[in-house]
């Protein structure tokens, strides 16, 4: 008898992971077919699945898809990062090599190819996970993925870092996340440790084999365009589009809706058949 976490349109599933069972936020959004197509939102540093908004449901429909969205552990309802847990360098490697195979084994799509829509962070572990698992990813769209640390980046979670400690910011991630010191702390210390400076996974997207759509927008202040053309350096021409925004910071599917849903829907239709 299957699941019924895995029948519901959201919920929560248990994974073993990081030496203890851990609950992880989940929505199913898009068509209701299990021969469709599927694609996995993986979100940014501070995200949520709460914090997409309609964004998911909006994209898979407009391919005609099913999606999938979680919050990592630390983010939204999943559970909460401990005190104590202080992230490592390899952070996003964990996230893209271990939590993401064990979200999709628990929901029961360890047999599927997906593709992958990762924003920020997420574009990040996307990338690094169709790098780990050739195989296991169809492609991929990543809006404001980082591939390593640009002082702008720093400068602005540093700014970020004040803004928690002197603003409403605290209250305001407090309606996307159960714990929001969990998300902010986790997020923000690594990536203000000196060890993170020399991160870096331009090797790793040397090896991805599927089609990318790489997304950035021309007024990000947590990345230059830089990032995105590190990708088409590394990987074949007939392999990535790039994607360059006008009008647009850090959140293409919230800055540029229309245009992004649009060019992603015309990317994959296109390459679906390709990789």
């Amino acid at each position: 008898m299957t699941d019924p976490a895995v029948m519901a349109r959201e919920g929560l599933v248990e994974v073993d992971w990081d030496g203890r069972l851990q609950r992880v936020e989940f929505a199913r959004v898009g068509v209701d077919d299990p021969a469709a197509p599927l694609m996995v939102f993986l979100h940014e540093g501070l995200g949520s699945l709460s914090m997409w908004k309609d964004f998911p449901q909006q994209q898979a429909l407009a391919l005609g898809w099913r999606g999938l969205v979680y919050s990592r552990p630390a983010y939204g309802r999943s559970t909460p990062r401990r005190s104590e847990d202080r992230w490592r360098p390899d952070f996003m490697h964990r996230q893209a090599q271990e939590v993401l195979p064990l979200v999709l084994a628990a929901l029961g799509h360890e047999q599927e190819r997906p593709w992958l829509f990762g924003h920020s962070d997420g574009g990040s572990i996307a990338l690094l996970h169709a790098a780990a698992f050739p195989d296991r990813v169809a492609g991929m769209v990543v809006c404001a993925p980082h591939l390593f640390v640009e002082e702008l980046t720093v400068a602005s979670i540093e700014r970020a870092r004040e803004a928690y400690s002197s603003t409403d910011l605290r209250a305001k991630l407090a309606k996307y996340h159960d714990d929001p010191d969990s998300a902010f702390r986790g997020w923000n210390d690594i990536w203000l440790d000196p060890d993170f400076l020399a991160w870096n996974i331009e090797r790793e997207v040397a090896i991805v084999r599927c089609p990318v759509l790489a997304v950035q927008g021309h007024d990000d202040p947590y990345g230059t365009m830089a990032q995105i053309e590190r990708i088409a350096t590394h990987l074949p021409a007939g392999q990535v589009e790039l994607l360059k925004l006008d009008a647009c910071g850090h959140s293409p599917h919230r800055d540029q809706p229309k245009v992004l849903i649009d060019r992603v829907v015309d990317f994959v239709h296109r390459r679906s058949g390709l990789d």
